[in-house]
């Protein structure tokens, strides 16, 4: 028996948007879509370099609001590069350090989910 990586489903409410923050501001790729007719929600992933993730506009996925730990390296060259984009809507300060010997950097999507990326101290 083995378990496989984590792909987390979070919530969106508007698909340009949602483009706008995870594609153009993160830097994510849109691996793939699917729509059940050109009417329906959208569900989609995303992903940058091993790091995956499902946005879907479908009630009942998930909840507006969850939290998502990413962990990552060179958490400052990230910061670095989303300060330099300039995003209206979101503009990280330096990351922080953490009681339990993390650095983190939290940024909240415009759906209200929280991303923490983080690194060790």
């Amino acid at each position: 028996m083995g378990f496989a990586k984590i792909v987390p489903i979070l919530r969106i409410f508007d698909e340009p948007k949602a483009r706008e923050f995870y594609v153009d501001f993160l830097g994510f790729t849109i691996d793939w879509e699917h729509r059940f007719d050109s009417g329906a929600p959208l569900y989609m992933q995303v992903s940058r370099d091993d790091c995956v993730m499902h946005l879907s506009e479908h009630y009942g996925d998930s909840s507006p609001g969850s939290a998502v730990r990413i962990e990552t390296t060179e958490l400052d060259a990230f910061q670095k590069e989303l300060a330099a984009k300039n995003y209206k809507y979101a503009r990280p300060g330096a990351p922080q350090e953490t009681p339990w010997g993390t650095r983190e950097l939290v940024i909240r999507d415009p759906f209200g989910n929280r991303l923490v990326f983080a690194n060790r101290a």
